[in-house]
């Protein structure tokens, strides 16, 4: 069943469905991780019913064009009803595809892409499949959505995404052999204290050595 609900930003709403996997507050706070320089030209990848490329759009003026690349065709739909709902349908351009398949048009096309993959690993069962294939690495591969980036992002360009803090080493590497060079890491915990259960990466394309580490962030939210 489709609900429209409020961003909490100003006037703008969000459709979900909820028989698909809903957007949790990680994506917001990847959405809120880095800020928008002039003119940003901004890919949200995997970007579900466009929460991430929407908040950020939101709570930043010098976004210039919001692209949310969506493989599962019924949420692509419900993005490009989310871009209707907000009027912004000269702002934002919906893509169905798969990251593997964007076309040779979006070559260096974005200076900043925001990313808030499936990481999860082992399979599912059939009745579950469309909330898997946001969760679980069935269609998308960490290497692959790195590899997405590079190709996608100008050089100089950013790169932030939101992952499992137990993999944080493969994160890393495997961002920095696609030439994108960790930046920024924070660790995100439930409560003070407690075991950090996800982190934020940002990465610079081409950029130099040297990680800046952020205290952990205690998310009070529903987390992945």
């Amino acid at each position: 069943m489709e609900v429209v609900e409020s961003l909490l930003i100003g006037d703008y709403r969000i459709l979900q469905d909820t028989s698909y996997y809903r957007f949790t507050s990680d994506a917001v706070l990847l959405a809120r991780f880095l800020t928008a320089k002039k003119g940003e030209r901004v890919a949200d990848f995997c970007a579900g019913s466009g929460i991430v490329g929407l908040h950020f759009f939101a709570e930043n003026r010098g976004v210039e064009h919001v692209t949310l690349f969506e493989m599962q065709q019924e949420l692509a739909a419900l993005s490009q009803k989310t871009v209707a709902l907000n009027g912004l349908e000269e702002r934002f351009t919906v893509e169905n595809m798969r990251l593997q398949d964007i076309p040779p048009q979006y070559t260096e096309a974005f200076s900043l892409i925001l990313a808030n993959p499936p990481y999860e690993r082992g399979g599912f069962s059939v009745r579950d499949e469309k909330k898997a294939l946001c969760r679980r690495e069935l269609s998308l591969s960490l290497e692959e959505l790195c590899a997405a980036a590079r190709r996608c992002l100008k050089f100089g360009g950013r790169f932030a995404l939101v992952h499992r803090a137990d993999r944080l080493a493969e994160v890393l590497y495997t961002l920095h052999e696609h030439a994108l060079e960790p930046k920024r890491v924070q660790l995100i915990a439930g409560k003070a204290g407690d075991k950090p259960y996800a982190v934020l990466v940002s990465a610079v394309k081409g950029g130099k050595a040297g990680v800046e580490v952020l205290p952990v962030h205690v998310n009070g939210g529903e987390g992945v």
